[in-house]
């Protein structure tokens, strides 16, 4: 298996291109080769603000839009989580989800909104945020300034690749 992305498009305030697709594709694979994740799936959903609204204040508790949310399978499988239901007699084991990295919602009018505040293109701004998602989907976070600066360096680094550098 190798990096796989799947994704679906569900609004209509900016359609996604093939070619946006295209990029995002190159863009995971950029990305899992800097970090030397070579297999695995990413499920990307593009949605309004009030859909990652209603995500964010759902698992996140936030009452407001995000630019993108990220949701990860590995936090299941790198360590035993407690049972989250029992099988009923006769019930078959779950599907082995190892190789699913995890979701990533990006919210069309935010990267919209952003891209024209930071003066670049559409592309870029999902792209970012896009490499943003599949960088906490694979552990990293900003909770203080170092590690926030460590994920704008590797962020910067992948999207340079591509040719979308600042």
């Amino acid at each position: 298996m190798a990096l796989n992305l799947t994704w679906s498009d569900n609004q209509e305030i900016h359609p996604i291109s093939e070619e946006l697709a295209s990029l995002l594709e190159r863009l995971l694979q950029e990305a899992g080769q800097a970090e030397k994740v070579e297999e695995g799936e990413v499920s990307l959903t593009f949605v309004t603000d009030q859909e990652i609204h209603e995500l964010n204040k759902q698992y996140r508790n936030m009452d407001k839009p995000t630019d993108v949310l990220s949701f990860s399978m590995q936090e299941f499988v790198d360590e035993e989580p407690e049972i989250l239901y029992e099988l009923e007699e006769g019930e078959a084991e779950p599907d082995d989800f190892s190789d699913v990295l995890g979701d990533i919602v990006i919210s069309v009018e935010r990267a919209k909104a952003q891209a024209e505040d930071y003066g670049h293109s559409f592309e870029r701004e999902v792209g970012f945020l896009f490499v943003h998602g599949f960088l906490h989907l694979i552990g990293y976070d900003h909770e203080d300034e170092a590690a926030e600066k460590t994920m704008m360096d590797k962020q910067e680094a992948i999207l340079g690749k591509v040719g979308l550098s600042r």
